[in-house]
């Protein structure tokens, strides 16, 4: 991410999303400030507060394919809720914490998904050489008397 600039964000979205200028630019310059935020010592961090952004239009103009692509750009955790479906805690359906939790969850799932990648080679290769060691142990080397 650190090596992208608004413009390229944009030009990254356009693979994806036709029309929609204004909204890509802004969650662009949006994305880039956060990164240059968490460059910033503590001290300045917390004085610097990042700016959200509230997409809004009719269905199907491309608010949710943009923070998807967006999430993916960066390596975010996604997650599309339907918020009609939500309630107060203590009311039937699902309360909004869930949202949080959901959220959670899928960033779980990526951090293990990209641990499991760093090591699933070596694993493999240690788990070969363990087989054939079972399968063709080595010849025992005798103790010196």
């Amino acid at each position: 991410m650190e090596e992208l600039t608004p413009r390229q964000i944009v030009a990254e979205l356009d693979r994806y999303i036709v029309g929609q200028r204004e909204a890509k630019k802004a969650v662009a310059i949006a994305l880039r400030n956060r990164y240059r935020r968490r460059l910033l010592p503590p001290e300045l961090r917390d004085e610097i507060m990042p700016k959200n952004i509230l997409m809004i239009g009719p269905t199907g103009v491309g608010k949710t394919e943009i923070a998807r692509r967006l999430a993916r750009l960066v390596n975010a955790p996604f997650v599309k809720v339907e918020a009609t479906k939500f309630t107060e805690v203590g009311y039937v359906g699902r309360d909004a914490e869930s949202m949080v939790r959901d959220l959670v969850e899928v960033a779980i799932r990526m951090v293990k998904k990209e641990k499991m990648s760093e090591v699933s080679e070596k694993a493999a290769r240690l788990a070969e050489e363990r087989i054939l060691e079972i399968l063709a142990p080595s010849p025992k080397r005798r103790r010196p008397a």
